[in-house]
């Protein structure tokens, strides 16, 4: 019998001929993330990392990126602890703040390798299937003693399987398909398990399987995961990585699924999640004319180079509508560089754009951003949960950039393909 994705490489890396779903295996991810919350994690191991040490120092990628600049006293004491743990550590790969959100920074710097674990204690983790890796959220615990271990837990998901036919339409985007499928299988609706992606994916650019992949956590999979084809591999070489680096692996075909789904990609329009849950979907032209006091653009679902260029492309010339703010949060200094070499940061300055450095803050409360009760946010992130921005009594609305781009122009929600 043919094995899926997920059961093919958990044995792979736990040493076995074959594993099923519902089994633990043990296994040692290539790469543990932690971003500002590797305080609290190394906090718990104090003094066993005084005795044992850190297991792999190439193994953790630390990325500050929650809270970024430091906000106050607090989080300015949090990064200075983690800075010490990289320098006491010897901790190969940190990414000080302003390099990026750290989902885009492992990305771009090469640490997604097909066929590779890579787990992190953040739960948007899940974006590396887009290059085929098996990557997931785990909490702290387990991160702090995968530090101290070099070696984790993990189950043996079910898979669903989701076939992709025919090709978007633009400005219908990525994050209208994903919304879009989430809608129809619910938060919940693919709990603990292996999402697969099949069909005719080599129309979706990487940016695009990133955003998918990113929000795969939202309808609650393990990990959420694409083939490794031409488009990925020439990604990979144009980032350094080269083919003999990595060996994909992918689904047999005679694998068996405990649910199968099809979508026609050319049959999905601009959606919106309503708040306060991801999988409260409408359409954009049922819901239109909603106003919006604040736009958001960004985050590590949609602050990529693509999303700005479609974003800047609906702006260019055009103004935000009066008594409307927009923020515009490139994913990666690498993003922000590009974007301003190629005039989008201008485009959205001129516009009436508040231009943000690389980060979190605003997508969760954090920093920056926050609503005021009665307000009401359009945004690229990928939750709407009551409170995420900072206030309980604020409702956010998800949609893809094209839709928030021309909404901010018209100030209030409209149908991007009205607008472009």
């Amino acid at each position: 019998m043919g094995k899926t994705f997920a059961e093919k490489i958990l044995a792979s890396k736990s040493g076995q001929r074959e594993v099923t779903a519902g089994q633990i295996v043990i296994v040692k991810p290539e790469h543990l993330l932690t971003h500002d919350n590797t305080a609290a994690i190394v906090g718990k191991i104090k003094d066993d990392l005084k005795e044992y040490g850190v297991a792999r120092t190439d193994m953790p990628v630390i990325v500050l990126d929650h809270v970024i600049p430091a906000a106050n006293e607090k989080t300015a004491a949090n990064h200075k602890t983690v800075r010490q743990f990289v320098s006491d550590y010897g901790i190969k790969n940190f990414f000080d703040a302003g390099s990026g959100i750290c989902h885009q920074v492992v990305m771009e710097k090469g640490f997604t390798i097909p066929g590779t674990i890579i787990v992190g204690s953040d739960s948007h983790t899940c974006s590396y299937g887009a290059l085929g890796a098996f990557s997931t959220g785990i909490d702290r615990t387990e991160a702090a003693a995968l530090l101290l271990r070099g070696e984790t837990w993990l189950k043996v998901p079910e898979t669903i399987k989701i076939t992709l036919t025919g090709k978007l339409k633009h400005p219908v985007s990525a994050k209208d398909l994903v919304l879009s499928i989430i809608g129809d299988i619910g938060a919940d609706g693919a709990n603990y398990c292996s999402v697969e992606f099949h069909g005719e994916v080599s129309s979706l650019s990487i940016e695009e399987r990133f955003t998918i992949a990113n929000m795969g956590v939202e309808m609650g999979a393990k990990i959420a995961v694409f083939p490794v084809d031409r488009l990925a591999e020439e990604y990979l070489a144009s980032i350094g990585v080269a083919r003999s680096a990595y060996e994909p692996v992918w689904a047999d075909k005679d694998a068996v699924y405990i649910r199968e789904l099809k979508y026609d990609m050319g049959k999905i329009e601009p959606v919106v999640a309503r708040p306060h849950t991801v999988d409260n979907i409408s359409s954009v032209s049922k819901e239109k004319g909603i106003f919006f006091d604040q736009y958001f653009l960004g985050t590590c679902t949609n602050g990529r180079l693509s999303d700005l260029r479609s974003a800047a492309k609906i702006m260019k010339g055009k103004k935000i509508a009066p008594g409307t703010r927009l923020l515009v949060l490139p994913a990666s200094k690498d993003v922000f560089e590009a974007a301003i070499l190629e005039g989008l940061i201008t485009v959205f300055s001129e516009a009436g754009a508040m231009i943000l450095p690389p980060g979190c803050g605003p997508c969760l409360g954090a920093h920056q951003g926050c609503l005021a009760p009665g307000e009401k946010c359009l945004s690229t992130a990928n939750r709407n949960f009551k409170g995420r921005m900072g206030c309980k009594e604020a409702e956010i609305y998800l949609a893809s950039p094209e839709t928030v781009a021309a909404s901010a122009i018209a100030g209030k929600l409209v149908d991007p393909r009205k607008e472009v």
